[in-house]
């Protein structure tokens, strides 16, 4: 289970570099992916003490429609979905790319249907089956990361025959720590937070866990370490090997990759070659790991009456192969609007994606502190600091959505969710708010009490 939600959250921003915030923030981003981590941690603990009582399917959604309300269930899980296949859309565009770095003659389009392909049979399959092959994914982008970070490590602290340690000399040597000054760090936690997409996997993973109340509390602790550890350290090593001012330059170039530039240092030969693959498998797992939450989070919502009815078909397995292809059919819309950037619109998407993460994590918060104030019990772990703690996360992201005053990303995601949001609603009080039935809600609750 973290390691899926790990396959969604570390994702290609990290091997290509986070260039964007590093050019926002200087050498201090390394502050900025501290708070966003802590902000993370939160968000990750709400869910799993939630998700440990109750292992809906649905899972954080249903949770809102139970402790909030059931528009706030609604809302959620619909902005979720859109989420899903946004990314899992821009995903496949980016294994396609890689793929040509290798077989330039093969077309885009060719590639983005092969991928396609690939991660619907995985997960058509069987949980069990996703499951694995998620793992194994995941699994070599970590040993990737960790082989990094020992490596680069080695350069800054011991140096090599031949070449003297690297020290931190880079952290300061232009322009000091903050040389955008420490307000930098606040913008850049605009861009910082959206590193860690992909934590609310933990709590859809919960209705399909063999033992859930045992697992959810370990995946939620670990995934958040790992990540902090990872994103931490890896930009912290690039900022010592690399002058920031170049490191902030790099783009979706794989040469230009900081992962190439410390790889290059040692001497490995093909490095460019190696990174390539790495950020194939990590844009592969994201893809995977987005498509399986999507489709159940369809198949949640057709449950409860808020989507069509024909997503809430399962098979023997209990595989919503309904949801995978309605979602599948999303995605490949989401893809081609990527590769031919008719009109701009997939950007426009992407900036939904950015409030609608941003929205899901405030209600995921908010919904865990009533469900703490409703006392309920039964958790097999508890946050610490419990509604505290949740407060204080949630200041975190409101000052990341304060950043709409200075940024233009948030600007453009402002613009496009806000109206998103009133169309959903008024959908929601028109037509869906008469078909929701709080019975099916309450059966999802009685489904996962049986589980535990």
């Amino acid at each position: 289970m973290a390691m899926i939600a790990m396959g969604s959250a570390l994702g290609t921003g990290l091997f290509l570099g986070s260039g964007e915030a590093i050019g926002i923030a200087g050498p201090a981003v390394i502050v900025s992916f501290a708070l966003g981590a802590m902000i993370a941690a939160t968000i990750a603990l709400a869910m799993g003490e939630m998700a440990s009582r109750h292992p809906v399917r649905g899972g954080f959604g249903t949770l809102a429609a139970r402790y909030l309300s059931p528009y706030w269930g609604y809302l959620s899980r619909w902005l979720y979905w859109i989420v899903t296949v946004c990314v899992t859309g821009a995903e496949l565009v980016a294994c396609a790319a890689y793929l040509a770095y290798w077989f330039p003659a093969v077309p885009l389009w060719a590639g983005i249907l092969l991928f396609a392909v690939v991660i619907a049979a995985i997960n058509v399959t069987s949980v069990r089956s996703f499951g694995v092959i998620e793992f194994f994914l995941s699994s070599i982008k970590v040993i990737a990361v960790f082989v990094f970070i020992l490596v680069g490590a080695l350069l800054v602290i011991f140096g090599l025959p031949g070449q003297p340690a690297a020290g931190f000399g880079e952290m300061v040597a232009d322009g000091g720590f903050a040389p955008m000054g420490w307000a930098a760090v606040w913008v850049a936690l605009s861009v910082v937070m959206f590193s860690f997409g992909g934590i609310e996997l933990l709590s859809i993973t919960a209705a399909e866990a063999k033992d859930p109340a045992r697992s959810i509390r370990t995946a939620a602790r670990t995934t958040i370490v790992r990540l902090s550890f990872f994103y931490v350290l890896s930009i912290g090593v690039v900022l010592c090997l690399v002058p920031w001012r170049e490191a902030a330059s790099t783009g979706e170039d794989v040469a230009t990759s900081p992962f190439v530039m410390v790889f290059d240092r040692v001497g490995i030969p093909g490095a460019a070659h190696i990174t390539n693959l790495l950020v194939l498998i990590a844009a592969l797992s994201a893809a995977n790991a987005n498509l399986y939450a999507g489709s159940r989070i369809l198949h949640s919502l057709a449950s409860d009456g808020l989507a069509p009815r024909i997503a809430a078909y399962t098979t023997a397995r209990k595989v919503p192969v309904a949801g995978i292809a309605l979602s599948s059919v999303g995605l490949l819309g989401a893809a081609i609007l990527a590769f031919s950037g008719v009109g701009g619109v997939f950007g426009y998407m992407m900036s939904l994606v950015v409030f609608s993460v941003i929205l899901v994590w405030v209600l995921i918060l908010v919904t865990y502190i009533a469900f703490r104030r409703r006392g309920d019990t039964g958790a097999t772990f508890r946050m610490p600091g419990g509604s505290v703690t949740a407060g204080v996360g949630l200041i975190g992201l409101l000052s990341v959505l304060a950043t709409v005053t200075v940024s233009s990303s948030m600007q453009i995601a402002a613009m496009v969710g806000v109206p998103a949001v009133l169309l959903a609603t008024l959908l929601y009080v028109v037509v869906l708010r008469h078909r929701i039935d709080p019975r099916h809600i309450e059966e999802a609750f009685e489904e996962a009490e049986e589980m535990r």
